[in-house]
């Protein structure tokens, strides 16, 4: 009898547990999940705590890190925006992107404006045009899935992808080769082909 009373008193509860997951113990909690996930750790690196430095040792840059989750656009579409403004100063990158007709260069736009906002909200950075983009990179979001009818009864599917992007603002002046190291002096070249030359192995000798 107690156990019935128990079973109808949790059968009662829906708004916590539900009739499927009253003998199961990890599914008691599925109701508590956020349905719509959005990143939580790349805004959490804005508080982490370094170290004090030396008097000695050069000033740090200050890097202020920046996020708009569950953005209307595809994922796939935003990674050639990212690779366009990676590595520029955000004047730079602003002017580049109101050059381009793509709705994913006018969302990547007003995402960086926001962020250069707050970055100097925190008082970290002391000029608002001495700063650079040291990463940028979109991540899948939410998806929602829905139908499509098609002929002799048929329904296919169809998929709306959101996107996350991430922007992490450096201070200073950009880095002048982001992706690949510059061209070689002629100094730098010398020096390569002589050692070159000394870890050659010339087979079958003493």
């Amino acid at each position: 009898m107690i156990i019935r009373c128990n079973i109808i008193r949790h059968l009662g509860c829906r708004n916590v547990f539900t009739s499927s997951s009253v003998f199961t113990y990890h599914k008691n909690f599925e109701s508590a999940k956020d349905p719509f996930p959005t990143p939580k750790r790349w805004l959490q690196m804005n508080d982490y705590m370094l170290e004090p430095q030396s008097p000695d040792e050069p000033k740090r840059r200050a890097v202020y890190y920046h996020v708009r989750d569950n953005i209307k656009y595809s994922p796939k579409k935003m990674w050639y925006i990212c690779c366009l403004v990676r590595g520029l100063s955000v004047d730079e990158a602003i002017k580049q992107l109101s050059f381009i007709p793509k709705k994913g260069a006018v969302l990547a736009k007003e995402v960086l404006e926001e962020a250069q906002e707050k970055a100097m909200a925190t008082g970290l950075f002391e000029f608002k045009s001495n700063m650079w983009i040291g990463q940028c990179h979109a991540t899948k979001g939410v998806v929602f899935k829905g139908i499509r009818k098609h002929a002799r009864f048929r329904m296919g599917e169809i998929r709306c992808f959101h996107t996350h992007l991430f922007y992490a603002l450096v201070e200073g002046p950009p880095q002048e080769n982001y992706y690949f190291p510059g061209p070689l002096t002629n100094k730098q070249r010398l020096d390569a082909y002589v050692n070159w030359l000394r870890e050659r192995r010339i087979t079958h000798s003493i």
